[in-house]
């Protein structure tokens, strides 16, 4: 049995939901791409349901084909839809991503310390490198190899936190005595490394959670340095509950390597929803949201996952004996032999692909019970302390909250009122402003830092 409750954040790729053809889904509005009301909307629901936060993936460039759907992760861009977020809502954590590749750090550090000021203290921020060429040549630059992307990386973070930490709490308005700040108190940072320097001090307080929380989402050796040294919450992309656990694992260790509270930790394993009254209507609102995407690549892509030769003649039948008997689980697709099992089962490949091997993430499909039992197992299993919830359309959020989340709530698996005001309060982590002067990442960076 779990320890603790499980912690929550929502996701909304594009404004209306994971699944390429959802801006033709009936009922979501075709513009939430561009159009911030329904995105609000479903914020205010998730946060009716007490997820501890809704989170904004970016990439600063067109990645997708916008002749079939959303061009970009991200609805709007995610510092300015955070705003009008903050504004919306009350108490739900805002958490967004910002890279370090094509950024500056002042300028994230002041963005992101406006935004936790705007909202009360409930603001995260996504640290990721960025190596798409697309977005490289939106900078006028090249994409640096992995390697120096992540190097940078360690220079931008510690400059951000360093910068965020350069105004202490209690330094501002003692309007008794006319001194609207403690000039003595803020000094600048002298945050220098080999590819960058800031001055400060930043212009601007610490909101009640001190700081924005630092998130995280990049795999390997190099996002696992990152997030044991700097981050409160991991973002992960599980296939299996055997490889969460393991990231899980991961993850922990690093953050007691570099001598941080393993605890103060919060793993969010994505899962994309699909939630109806049964497990058949479920399936058939996949089934009809494959319809509005791109389902000849999905069949085609199926065909490579299990290692035989599909067409769209095929999509309401099993697939044929006579090639199902050569069937193979692709060896460089983790998602492949899901896909495998199913196809044995006898499954026609229309509905394979609606059970969810093509996707990314794993696909809890079925009714409030069912979706609620796969949660529930993957949390007892030691695989992590949370979940990032991508409805397949926006229309789920509120199915999602409306029926799954009381399910929680009785299990005793989530909570029923949120315990403070801060997305730190939320995810059970302390107060933090800035970096101390012992932080291991500080010890091949000169700073003059006060804390």
């Amino acid at each position: 049995m779990p320890t603790s409750q499980m912690h929550l954040t929502m996701q909304i790729p594009g404004g209306t939901g994971i699944e390429r053809g959802s801006w033709r889904w009936p009922g979501v509005q075709a513009d939430g791409y561009i159009n911030v009301d329904p995105v609000v909307r479903a914020v205010q629901a998730a946060e009716w349901g007490k997820f501890d936060a809704v989170f904004f993936a970016d990439t600063p460039a067109i990645v997708d084909d916008p002749a079939t759907g959303w061009p970009s992760w991200a609805p709007l861009e995610p510092v300015v839809l955070l705003t009008a977020l903050a504004r919306a809502t009350e108490r739900i954590g805002l958490v967004a991503t910002s890279s370090t590749t094509f950024n500056h750090a002042y300028t994230v550090a002041r963005q992101f310390r406006a935004l936790d000021l705007i909202s009360g203290g409930r603001v995260g921020w996504n640290a990721v490198t960025t190596g798409r060429p697309e977005a490289a040549l939106n900078y006028g630059a090249e994409v640096p190899d992995r390697a120096e992307r992540y190097a940078q990386a360690h220079e931008f973070i510690t400059s951000v936190m360093a910068l965020w930490g350069s105004w202490p709490e209690g330094a501002l308005l003692d309007k008794e005595n006319g001194r609207f700040a403690d000039a003595e108190r803020i000094g600048p940072v002298n945050v220098r490394g080999e590819r960058m320097f800031s001055r400060g001090p930043l212009d601007l307080p610490p909101s009640p959670q001190g700081q924005p929380v630092v998130f995280q989402a990049g795999g390997g050796a190099n996002g696992l340095e990152l997030a044991g040294l700097y981050a409160n919450g991991v973002y992960n992309g599980p296939f299996d509950i055997a490889s969460g656990a393991a990231h899980w694992r991961a993850v922990r260790q690093a953050a007691q390597a570099y001598g941080r509270n393993p605890d103060h930790m919060t793993i969010f394993n994505g899962i994309i929803t699909s939630v109806a009254s049964t497990e058949r209507e479920a399936l058939q609102r996949r089934r009809e949201l494959d319809e509005l995407g791109d389902l000849e690549s999905r069949v085609a892509y199926l065909g490579t996952q299990i290692g035989v030769s599909l067409d769209m003649e095929d999509l309401d039948k099993p697939v044929p004996e006579d090639r199902l008997r050569g069937a193979r689980a692709h060896p460089g697709d983790p998602r492949a032999p899901l896909a495998l099992r199913l196809a044995k089962e006898g499954w026609t490949v229309r509905d394979v692909i609606a059970h969810g091997p093509i996707n990314y993430h794993p696909v809890a499909v079925g009714s409030p019970e069912q979706v609620a039992d796969m949660l529930q197992q993957w949390f007892e299993a030691g695989m992590g302390n949370g979940f990032n919830i991508t409805p397949d359309a926006i229309d789920g959020v509120e199915d999602f909250v409306d029926h799954v989340v009381p399910i929680l709530q009785r299990r005793g698996l989530f909570r029923t009122e949120y315990g403070g005001t801060t997305l730190r309060e939320h995810l059970g982590i302390p107060y933090q402003n800035g970096l101390p002067e012992s932080h291991p990442a500080l010890s091949g960076t000169k700073t003059s830092q006060r804390v």
